[in-house]
């Protein structure tokens, strides 16, 4: 037999609503059932669309409370929705996607109920089109070609290339854009000059035989906003292999003439381009990683 306390009819209630929140019924649609409602709190919920109705996938949701703090930032799932579970209260929400244009809005939090934004429509952003057809340079004082990999299993080395030179050609559509980019092998930099030089030796890039790396982009894919793939191969090594760039188009601005802006990562593995050498330390830990980190920052100018 349970015990008698005080408030225990108050208890029960609570603690049975709580079970039917948690517990919907099979089949249901209620959107109350995709977060449980905490017993001292609310749940703040929506889904995000561009202006032609398709869902944005990882956009980015802040939410501030009244002293302009951040109580919750996420992101939203493949179909476009986010959910948070907010003490009760007024909060401001910022709705953010690359390439599109911001959406703040004021949303009040009940005690035990669910706030439903419904859908949040976010138009695009002029500023990042892409720009108008030409031929770009790329600019080497103010671009950056970098690579990360791992050292034991523990640190990260980081390391650069200083010289490389490239053209990007934006066509009508977009879609049939190009790049081509060349890297000297023996630019490569991390900082350590024993270590350069045993990267430029034939353990590795053998940069006597092989003196450049070569990108050449295959076509670009767009994925809504100011976010594209560029597919292309990469000869390293001697040997050419596909590789994808998540790009990111930063916008167009005038400064010593008409530029252009973006960052783009991917990941390489040694193995594809036969740069095999290894040594291992206890327990057959690699002394250095298999999987490469690429990071690229590109400006460009337009040519006349």
């Amino acid at each position: 037999m349970l015990p008698v306390v005080a408030g225990q009819g108050r208890f029960w209630l609570v603690f049975w609503r709580k079970k039917d929140r948690r517990r919907p019924a099979r089949g249901t649609t209620d959107r109350h059932a995709l977060v449980p409602i905490p017993l001292t709190g609310g749940v703040l919920s929506g889904q995000v669309r561009d202006q032609q109705g398709g869902a944005l996938a990882g956009t980015e949701v802040s939410v501030m409370d009244p002293a302009d703090r951040r109580a919750v930032y996420v992101e939203t799932d493949p179909f476009g929705r986010f959910a948070a579970s907010l003490m009760p209260g007024r909060y401001r929400v910022r709705v953010e996607a690359g390439g599109y244009q911001q959406v703040t809005d004021v949303v009040e939090v009940s005690w035990g109920e669910h706030a439903d934004m419904g859908h949040i429509v976010l138009g695009e952003d002029p500023a990042l089109r892409p720009p108008r057809p030409g031929v770009f340079v790329i600019d080497g004082d103010h671009s950056s070609v970098r690579f990360v990999a791992r050292h034991i299993g523990m640190s990260k080395v980081y390391g650069r290339f200083n010289r490389f030179q490239g053209q990007i050609r934006i066509a009508e559509p977009f879609e049939e854009s190009s790049v081509d980019v060349v890297i000297d092998a023996a630019s490569v930099d991390t900082n350590v000059p024993a270590r350069d030089t045993h990267l430029r030796s034939a353990d590795f890039l053998d940069v006597e035989r092989f003196p450049e790396l070569r990108f050449s982009s295959v076509r670009f894919v767009a994925h809504g906003g100011n976010r594209w793939t560029v597919d292309g191969d990469l000869t390293l090594h001697g040997l050419t292999s596909d590789v994808s760039l998540d790009t990111t188009f930063l916008g167009a601005a005038e400064w010593n003439g008409d530029r252009v802006g973006a960052i783009a990562t991917t990941q390489l593995h040694r193995e594809h381009y036969t740069l095999n050498w290894q040594q291992t330390i206890a327990k057959g830990l690699p002394v250095v990683g298999s999987t490469i980190q690429i990071q690229l920052d590109v400006q460009a100018i337009r040519q006349s």
